[in-house]
């Protein structure tokens, strides 16, 4: 592995198209870009300047001058795309949801453990300044005891029956691509859930629309979310403790603003970022940083956190009447 990191997507569809702008305005490095279809592959590098495209992805996994691989094809692939990048012996980083499933989330990690390959999901939102901010004011007893986090993300998204969201062999549906940011920064800040609490509605092909959630997790503290792809909302959140509570601007889960209120309710400090981009560059960092020093997981999001997500929203969805392919 060469001092800069080499890059390479598998993948050339909208959150590959992200991806790859944010790490370029930040100075990464993507070496190759990978597609079912080759043109698709090779219109994507002549955008963005990268190095080399091919049809198909074996050839980018198996491409010794690409050191890290970022999986960004539908939900549906991702576990087999990883454990693809996985068995070539290349670190992985798997956009969030990490899998469909958590028995499949459970499998990935197997593998990566078995060959001692990097892997990780992209849940940008644990690396961004704003949540960094979120964890120091927790840690420092400025809140007191935290007694709940309040999220919601609302999106009205296409409604093709045909399209990704829509669509249930796609593993489509609002929790796998809205609400799994309320599910993790939830288990982010307090832990995995002992009780979980689900009511949502579903779309006439059979995917969560949406789904409104409470779970209880360490100490009786709660969380309560709000997911959705039928409208738009603010998209805030709120993190409450016994001394104090911080708001979240929409969207929460985003390089934001984050404003902190006294428990009189006083507004005394506000983290106001000076992003420089949309801030998916974060995580990358995250990998090379693991890379250099010899790590197979990140100590900010293991493996097992990103089981322990997968683990709730299997049960969201159960609880919504929602059956994908993968549920079996």
């Amino acid at each position: 592995m060469t001092d800069r990191i080499r890059w390479g997507l598998l993948g050339a569809g909208g959150i590959a198209t992200v991806f790859a702008e944010n790490l370029l305005a930040e100075g990464l490095h993507i070496q190759a870009v990978a597609a079912r279809d080759g043109a698709r592959a090779q219109a994507f590098a002549d955008r963005f300047d990268i190095w080399t495209a091919y049809a198909g992805y074996q050839a980018l996994v198996d491409d010794p001058e690409v050191d890290a691989v970022y999986v960004a094809t539908t939900h549906n692939f991702h576990a087999e795309h990883a454990l693809l990048a996985i068995e070539a012996g290349k670190p992985v980083l798997v956009e969030k949801a990490f899998t469909v499933t958590a028995a499949q989330a459970r499998q990935v990690a197997e593998a990566a453990r078995a060959r001692g390959v990097f892997a990780m999901e992209a849940m940008w939102t644990r690396f961004l300044p704003s949540t960094d901010f979120v964890r120091r004011r927790i840690a420092d007893g400025s809140l007191g005891e935290v007694r709940a986090v309040v999220t919601d993300h609302s999106q009205k998204l296409n409604p093709d029956p045909q399209g990704r969201l829509y669509n249930p062999k796609l593993a489509g549906g609002a929790l796998l691509d809205l609400g799994v940011y309320n599910v993790s920064f939830a288990v982010d800040l307090l832990g995995t859930p002992s009780d979980i609490v689900a009511r949502g509605s579903l779309t006439d092909t059979g995917v969560d629309a949406e789904v409104s959630a409470i779970l209880t997790h360490a100490g009786g503290a709660r969380s309560e979310s709000h997911a959705t792809m039928l409208s738009a909302g603010p998209s805030r959140g709120m993190v409450i403790g016994t001394d104090g509570y911080l708001t979240l601007n929409g969207s929460f889960y985003n390089w934001t603003k984050v404003r902190r209120y006294s428990g009189r309710q006083q507004l005394v400090e506000t983290f106001k970022p000076e992003r420089t981009s949309r801030g998916m560059h974060f995580q990358a960092l995250e990998v090379e940083r693991c890379l250099r020093e010899g790590l197979t997981e990140s100590p900010r999001l293991t493996l097992d956190d990103s089981i322990a997500v997968m683990e709730v929203l299997d049960e969201l969805r159960r609880q919504v009447g929602c059956v994908l392919p993968e549920d079996g």
